[in-house]
């Protein structure tokens, strides 16, 4: 018995060993397909093919390349539109002409009030202030209540207005076939009198109107309602509720500040080329703005030696306040001999630089470096154009647009 359990247990070890032994075999098999796989030959071909489609890529991306090079040498810096887009764009070209220029004088200046645009609003009586109805910086128009006053006398005047109109409207029903010519003319009279007072008071028509119109002895309160004689700004409001005013005491000032007055130092030989309806400029913190010359004084500032002339200048966007220093530039009468062209046909470049663009051919503009010297009006004085030359004076960023959208490098660098 125990011989078989013997012999049972060898051929069991056999067995185990031959498995082991085929295990082995097969994943030697397997590693060494495993290892065919990866051979060489294939990598080699991947590899080769690879590089060489890499390689005709590379040059066939270089020829393309060289292509749109050419391209760019081509409308480098020059635009080309059809007649269709200049008319949409409303481009408008011109030719460069030599002509007589104005001068130009510059000079300080100080933005002032226009005098003939400005009201100082003051009691013609002594009264008390009741009431304020407007304050600093507030916009006003005609007829619009400013302040409420209170006066004795402003009462005792609204009260005869009261009484000689009830006796006026009485002798005129009766008529002068009633009563004698000498009580209607008394009648007339008073009653005129009375209503004349309270406008050398201060009180305007429509007010005496709503007085008498409501006719009744409390009316007769003795208020005085101070009216803006105009349209403006209110610049000043020095008083307190509840002060008496005297009379000529200036309660508000109102102005128009869209037409302001900025007078200008000018040496004597600079004002003798300066004349009354020059054109003007006035530079502001922004931008420059366009004025006219209106009057110049003829007697010399004892200090500075110098002579005022005085601009008018339109100001509706609020850029100039009163008491601003600014400087001026006004035409003059010495003209010399150049180019001047209009502003919008000059541009800045990429570069910084001023140019214009030339109408080369018939739909072919090109960009063209010019020097600015001045400007003078609605134009600039310029160097570096030829008479003769066609230039775009309408429409010039239109065209600058479309050579920056083209990626073109306008200065042929």
């Amino acid at each position: 018995m125990r011989y078989t359990h013997l012999l049972i247990l060898l051929f069991a070890l056999g067995a185990g060993k031959t498995a082991l032994a085929a295990d082995d075999g097969h994943e030697h098999e397997e590693a060494g397909h495993k290892h065919e796989k990866t051979e060489p030959k294939e990598a080699e071909g991947g590899h080769e093919e690879k590089e060489g489609h890499g390689h005709e890529e590379a040059e066939g991306g270089h020829e393309e390349g060289g292509h749109g090079h050419g391209g760019h040498e081509e409308e480098e810096g020059a635009v080309e539109l059809t007649a269709g887009q200049i008319e949409a764009a409303g481009i408008e070209t011109l030719l460069v002409e030599h002509g007589e220029i104005a001068g130009v004088v510059t000079a300080p200046g100080e933005v002032g009030l226009n005098a003939y645009q400005t009201t100082k609003v003051a009691p013609r009586i002594a009264a008390q202030i009741v009431k304020r109805h407007v304050q600093l910086g507030e916009s006003v128009t005609p007829g619009q209540v400013l302040v409420t006053l209170s006066s004795v006398e402003v009462a005792k005047a609204q009260g005869e207005l009261l009484v000689s109109d009830r006796e006026w409207q009485r002798v005129k029903k009766l008529g002068r076939k009633v009563v004698s010519e000498r009580r209607y003319i008394e009648a007339q009279v008073a009653r005129q009198q009375a209503e004349a007072i309270l406008r050398a008071f201060g009180m305007s028509s429509v007010q005496i109107n709503a007085l008498l119109q409501n006719n009744s002895s409390s009316s007769a309160s003795g208020e005085l309602e101070l009216l803006s004689p105009q349209d403006g700004t209110v610049i000043s409001d020095d008083f307190i509720v509840g002060e008496l005013a005297e009379p000529g005491r200036e309660l508000f000032v109102i102005t128009n500040e869209n037409n302001l007055w900025v007078d200008a130092r000018l040496t004597p030989e600079d004002a003798a080329n300066v004349y009354i309806g020059s054109k003007a400029r006035i530079k502001t913190r922004k931008h420059w703005l366009d004025g006219e010359v209106i009057q110049a004084q003829h007697m010399l500032d004892e200090a500075t030696r110098t002579l005022s002339v005085r601009l008018r200048v339109a100001n509706a966007n609020d850029e100039l306040h009163p008491g601003e220093f600014v400087t001026v530039e006004i035409e003059s009468s010495n003209r010399q001999a150049g180019i001047a062209i209009p502003v919008a046909a000059v541009l800045r470049s990429p570069d910084g630089d001023w140019q214009v663009f030339i109408e080369a051919s018939t739909g072919r503009f090109e960009p063209k470096e010019v020097e600015v010297q001045r400007t003078v009006g609605n134009r600039m004085v310029v160097e570096g154009l030829k008479a003769g030359e066609r230039i775009v004076s309408k429409g010039a960023f239109f065209i600058q647009s479309e050579i920056a959208k083209g990626g073109f490098d306008i200065h042929n660098h």
